[in-house]
């Protein structure tokens, strides 16, 4: 039984260690090539530009990180990643999207911390860029098929 509780508990960790890094690179390149979708893009220096890249994947590996964190401890199973692998999956990138879409929000209209450039598709009646939530959906889910094959498994 400590055998099998040290597997799961060391499973898990590198888990977590492989996901957060395949989005850690991931989120770098996508928020850099989206950046011209944001005004920093003309009206930045290209440390300007730099910082908000580097800043914001750092945001995006936090979101990560708490979302999965939280969804293991809402629904995931007592051996999860072996078992409960997507029910965990899809209840992650369903918190960080919610938490993307609230963080667009507040720092676009309430801090104004970033302005979309006028190339930003806008989602219609929530005035939300469409990128960050394709980003939010796309990168987690691409990361966590990717995964997938990695993990023991009971059932698939």
């Amino acid at each position: 039984m400590q055998h099998d509780t040290v597997a799961i508990r060391t499973e898990r960790l590198r888990f977590i260690a492989r996901y957060l890094g395949l989005l850690a690179v991931g989120n770098l390149l996508w928020e850099f090539a989206q950046m011209p979708f944001y005004t920093v893009w003309q009206s930045g220096t290209v440390s300007e530009i730099t910082y908000n890249g580097l800043h914001c994947t750092a945001g995006d590996v936090l979101i990560a990180a708490t979302a999965l964190l939280t969804a293991v401890l809402l629904v995931g199973a007592k051996s999860w990643p072996s078992e409960g692998y997507w029910k965990v999956a899809a209840a992650a990138v369903s918190i960080g999207l919610a938490y993307t879409v609230f963080s667009e929000s507040l720092n676009v209209y309430v801090r104004q911390s970033w302005a979309y450039s006028q190339a930003m598709p806008i989602i219609p009646f929530t005035g939300i860029g469409l990128l960050p939530v394709i980003q939010w959906c796309a990168l987690p889910t691409l990361a966590f098929i990717a995964l997938r094959s990695r993990v023991p498994s009971i059932s698939r």
